[in-house]
């Protein structure tokens, strides 16, 4: 009568082991494996995959997948901003960065000269269009406000700023990267085929002008002090030790005597886009360009004048 429940417990504890070793098999491995496998299948792929079906965009948004029935280069007016094209009559598809350089071009020309490229439906449109895709061009603050502001009041002949402010804003709106301050790409007005463009100031060829003097002095620096030293001291703590007293020299000898008042810049041609370099300030008492440079472009060999304060290049009129 005793030994029934002993059999039990171990006819129980014998079918719980054959349980576990069944779940941790090889073939219970695999099903889960063909199961998963099914399952992933079944999922499909995630929304928003796009196919392309007889030049026609596919995309599956998470439930089914539908053609939109547009090519990847046309262009919804109804839904974006399109330009229409005066060859073919249609309309064009632009990226977003050309967007920004419109918008950014429209606005710099109807508050600096006073034209208006584009009608107001139009520029709404693109100023539509540029925030749903979440552009910051579009967002202007206050200072680039005040700026484009001061631009037209200027262009009225009824300045609210004083040369100095407006020069002082226009130096903060660049020293923030604001675009609207500062026009890299070149851009030419029709009406009077000037090109213009902005420039910047080449920081790693102004401090190459300081090399020759620098070299110079480290030397006499390194051969007085062996002198007086003995040789004591090593060569490159000497050096180190001397360096503020050699930089120092070297710039105020540079600046006053060999390359007084110098400045480097370097930008595009705003006719042909081609970088090209310009130097300001006297070489040797050998008097150099002032307040305006004109130089020659190296490629297309137009004549460009470039403004020392502003560093904006623009190109002579055509009809000159």
């Amino acid at each position: 009568m005793m030994r029934r429940p002993s059999q039990s417990l171990l006819t129980l504890w014998a079918m719980g082991s054959l349980a576990v070793v069944a779940a941790f098999s090889p073939s219970a491995f695999s099903n889960r494996a063909r199961l998963a496998t099914t399952k992933l299948n079944v999922d499909g792929p995630p929304p928003g995959t796009k196919l392309v079906s007889n030049k026609k965009e596919v995309i599956f948004d998470g439930n089914r997948f539908y053609e939109t029935g547009l090519e990847e280069e046309d262009c919804i007016p109804s839904q974006e901003y399109c330009p229409i094209d005066p060859a073919t009559g249609e309309p064009i598809r632009l990226t977003v960065e050309e967007k920004e350089r419109m918008f950014l071009d429209a606005l710099q020309s109807y508050y600096v000269s006073g034209r208006q490229v584009m009608d107001d439906a139009e520029f709404d449109m693109l100023k539509e269009d540029l925030a749903w895709n979440g552009s910051e061009v579009v967002a202007l603050n206050r200072k680039e406000m005040m700026y484009l502001s001061a631009m037209q009041a200027f262009t009225r002949g009824e300045p609210i700023l004083s040369d100095q402010e407006f020069d002082a804003l226009r130096d903060e709106l660049k020293e923030e990267g604001s675009q609207i301050a500062v026009s890299k790409e070149p851009k030419c007005y029709i009406d009077t085929g000037i090109c213009k463009a902005t420039f910047k100031r080449d920081f790693f060829r102004s401090n190459l002008l300081y090399l020759p003097l620098i070299s110079l002095f480290g030397i006499i620096w390194l051969g007085l002090g062996y002198e007086i030293l003995g040789g004591g001291i090593n060569p490159l703590i000497l050096g180190a030790l001397g360096l503020p007293v050699i930089i120092t020299g070297a710039k105020a000898t540079t600046d006053t005597f060999i390359f007084p008042d110098n400045l480097v810049a370097y930008g595009p041609c705003p006719s042909c886009g081609a970088e090209n370099r310009v130097y300001f300030g006297d070489i040797l008492g050998v008097e150099g360009f002032g307040k305006q440079a004109s130089i020659k472009c190296g490629n297309c060999k137009e004549v460009i004048n470039v403004q020392r304060q502003s560093l904006r290049a623009s190109s002579l009129p055509k009809n000159d």
